[in-house]
């Protein structure tokens, strides 16, 4: 599969809308993303598995769940979600 994105997201989050539409535009581009609500218990054990401690956290990792690239409590915009990506993929 390669390089993926994980998201970590919760209902009442005011930075993680922004963050949660860049993740589906790139779901829109096949781009493999997963979502996670903390607020649930695949969410939360998710978020412990990587130490999420804020949100949204956005999170590229390899097949073997390493951390490549992430930013924790802040929002990546699309551009530096695709830099990041394009890189990985040359």
């Amino acid at each position: 599969m390669g390089a993926y994105i994980k998201f970590f997201w919760q209902e009442d989050c005011p930075k993680c809308g922004s963050a949660k539409e860049a993740c589906n535009r790139l779901i829109d581009r096949k781009i493999h993303v997963e979502l996670f609500d903390i607020n649930t218990i695949d969410g939360m054990t998710e978020a412990a598995f990587h130490e999420v401690l804020a949100t949204p956290t956005t999170i590229i990792v390899d097949d073997d769940e390493n951390e490549i690239k992430s930013w924790r409590g802040a929002a990546p915009t699309i551009e530096d979600l695709e830099h990041n990506l394009n890189i990985l993929f040359k």
